[in-house]
């Protein structure tokens, strides 16, 4: 499963994508601690609610259940449409200290995660409390244009009581040095109302009403290396000098509370659902990071923070609706569905193996 899940993934990371904008997450760093947080939340919002979106995706395309002790192992990709709006921010309207400001005014307008991959954002001048000038240095482009992907491998049981119980899972995966690691780890669990009210010997229902409960979270790690510039040297002497061990890390955490109703039609079964997502991400930084901070002796003086910000938020509350099919045949199962929920669309599509 391990090598499957990375297959999937590394697919979905590349396709649509050529790499003539890299992503340099150590550009934000230089801002300093309380900017850099400013930078990255506007930065990274669009990516971390579309990712929420498409972590509570693809946990079912019907309401019927699985019998007791069947099996069925799904691959799903889906992907997060993020609107147009959500694709630049200003650079003057986040919160930004006074000490960071763009080197042309006229031009602060910045991309997202998504959006303009070719371009990268205005150059942001960095000063001291006396208004001297440190350094300046160009915000980063996007990675992806507009689709968010977001893979599942899935592994669903049939239980007792017409409940059906899913596992997500992946250990920890190494994508190379420019994307980091990730690992993952889900639960759900689905119950089929309408089978409670109909005989066992009754094979076919007017129509499956089920609830779904769900969580995974999924934990990520990049390595960083944040060096001071040419010329620049410690503050005082009490600076560490070490920067080796830098990290950006994350965790994501998904729920996802929902219904749906379903109708099989022979091997086709379409459906609709309605359920409420909550998304919350845990970003920061480990290790020491040299941060420019003053001019001594005609020289950019820095210091050095140490672990200097974990970010905290709930990006994601909210209802989304679903619709969508799933094709039944004897061993292979085919999902597709659209979602929507807060501006965003998501596209769904999946295979299965049932036994």
């Amino acid at each position: 499963m391990k090598q499957l899940f990375l297959s999937i993934l590394c697919v979905l990371i590349f396709i649509n994508q050529k790499v003539h904008a890299q992503f340099n997450f150590e550009q934000l760093i230089q801002a300093g601690p309380a900017d850099v947080e400013k930078l990255v939340e506007a930065y990274s919002q669009p990516l971390l609610y579309g990712f929420g979106l498409g972590m509570n995706s693809g946990w079912t395309n019907t309401a019927q259940t699985l019998g007791p002790l069947h099996f069925d192992l799904r691959i799903m990709a889906t992907g997060s449409l993020v609107p147009k709006s959500k694709q630049t921010f200003d650079v003057t309207s986040i919160g930004l200290s006074s000490n960071l400001r763009p080197a042309d005014p006229s031009k602060i307008k910045s991309p997202t995660f998504t959006g303009d991959r070719y371009n990268n954002g205005p150059y942001m001048d960095l000063f001291d409390g006396n208004g001297n000038k440190l350094i300046s240095f160009e915000l980063p482009s996007a990675v992806i244009e507009d689709l968010i992907p977001t893979p599942q491998v899935q592994l669903t049981v049939g239980f007792l009581a017409n409940t059906e119980l899913m596992l997500r899972a992946a250990p920890k995966i190494k994508l190379g040095e420019r994307f980091g690691s990730v690992s993952l780890f889900g639960l759900g669990i689905k119950h089929n109302l309408v089978r409670d009210f109909i005989p066992k010997d009754v094979k076919k229902t007017p129509f499956d009403l089920s609830i779904l409960a769900g969580f995974n979270v999924l934990n990520y790690g990049r390595t960083l290396n944040l060096q001071p510039l040419p010329g620049m040297i410690p503050e005082n002497s009490q600076q560490a000098t070490d920067f080796t061990g830098q990290e950006i890390y994350g965790r994501f955490d998904n729920y996802l509370l929902q219904t749906t109703l379903s109708k099989e039609i022979g091997f086709f079964s379409p459906f609709v659902s309605l359920g409420y997502s909550i998304s919350s991400a845990t970003l920061g930084l480990r290790g020491n990071f040299p941060i420019p901070n003053s001019i001594r002796d005609n020289q950019v003086a820095y210091i050095t923070y140490t672990d200097p910000f974990e970010l905290k938020r709930t990006y994601l509350k909210t209802l989304r609706g679903d619709v969508g099919f799933q094709l039944k045949l004897p061993v292979v199962r085919l999902y597709g569905s659209y979602g929507f929920s807060g501006g965003y669309g998501m596209l769904s599509a999946g295979i299965g193996l049932g036994f």
